[in-house]
């Protein structure tokens, strides 16, 4: 029988069809070129806006990505938050870090955000703007020095099954330490309802994010150093978003894997669609400099039949749009 030869040119073309092919329904890590962190992600319509922290350690503004099927992106800016109108007499240097958004029951889009390690809040009409600071006196919301032992960035905003919006934030100082400070907002999303207090679960370092389910609240956060490998995602459970809190089952959830493909992942947001939950989370691209640059990455969260969080598989997801 005679041998039919394959020319080796073809032979890779068909290999790289069938992959594209295979790779046409899913989604893999990292979703984006480029260097960003601490993402939170809203969805209006059939449209997905994600914001970000720009890399290095932040920019003078923030860093807005759009898309629809998590497969092509489009960059946009937005006039608010920025460096040189989130400075107050208190500030730091810090740029512009660590957004939080959501969409609120009056149909407005609310951001939380942290600028020279002060908490800022800010108010839209739509996800990409204009925005503009809350306060009227365009202060902002916590200060530097409004709490001395936290290290006031990485807020989060929850609203609740009933309507009421809570507000998280809270890091250390030289990796240690870190403190999670929470307090209940009036309707207004920016004026506090009683005084903010710390309610640090266990293994806590900074990035808060609340979720809810079943009745359940589960307040996640990152662990470690968020310059190496110890970076990673834990969660506490509590009957209530304030607290007390149980150190949760098979924690930490997502942490650097064998191979360090996911390197130090953290700082992460989680969000639905079609009934299954998402974690959308930085991992760090390692290098050599004085920095750290880190890339955004997307993975199925799921729980077991008791409620608890189960360990994430940093592999990428399919495709939950349509195409």
């Amino acid at each position: 029988m005679k041998k039919i030869q394959i020319p080796i040119v073809m032979l890779l073309l068909s290999i790289s069809y069938s992959f594209a092919q295979a790779n046409k329904n899913f989604i893999s890590n990292p979703i984006l070129p480029g260097y960003f962190a601490d993402p939170t992600i809203v969805k209006e319509g059939d449209t997905y806006f994600i914001y970000v922290t720009i890399d290095p350690w932040g920019g003078d503004e923030l860093g807005v990505f759009e898309t629809k099927d998590f497969k092509q992106f489009s960059q946009r800016h937005i006039n608010w938050p920025t460096k040189k109108a989130c400075t107050s007499p208190t500030s730091g240097d810090s740029k512009v870090w660590a957004p939080s958004v959501r969409k609120a029951a009056d149909g407005k889009f609310y951001m939380y955000v942290s600028v020279g390690s002060e908490v800022w809040a800010g108010v839209s009409d739509k996800p990409l703007g204009p925005w503009k600071n809350l306060k009227k006196d365009n202060s902002p919301l916590v200060t530097k020095n409004d709490f001395p032992l936290v290290h006031n960035i990485d807020a989060d905003v929850f609203i609740d099954t009933d309507g009421a919006a809570y507000l998280y934030w809270g890091s250390g100082f030289n990796w240690v330490n870190g403190h999670c400070m929470a307090v209940k907002l009036k309707k207004d999303m920016v004026s506090f309802d009683g005084k903010p207090k710390e309610i640090t679960p266990p293994n806590y370092f900074e990035a808060p994010h609340m979720i809810k389910r079943k009745g359940k609240y589960y307040l996640m956060f990152s662990e470690g150093k968020a310059i190496d490998a110890t970076y990673q995602v834990g969660y506490a459970v509590s009957k209530s978003p304030l607290g007390p809190w149980t150190e949760g089952i098979n924690d930490p959830i997502l942490s650097t894997s064998a191979d360090s493909t996911t390197y130090g992942p953290g700082h992460h947001t989680v969000f639905t669609e079609k009934e299954q939950d998402y974690i959308l989370y930085h991992r760090i691209f390692p290098q050599k400099e004085a920095y750290v640059l880190r890339q955004l990455c997307i993975d199925s969260l799921n729980f077991d039949s008791k409620g608890n969080i189960l360990k994430v598989k940093p592999t990428g997801v399919k495709n939950f749009t349509k195409q």
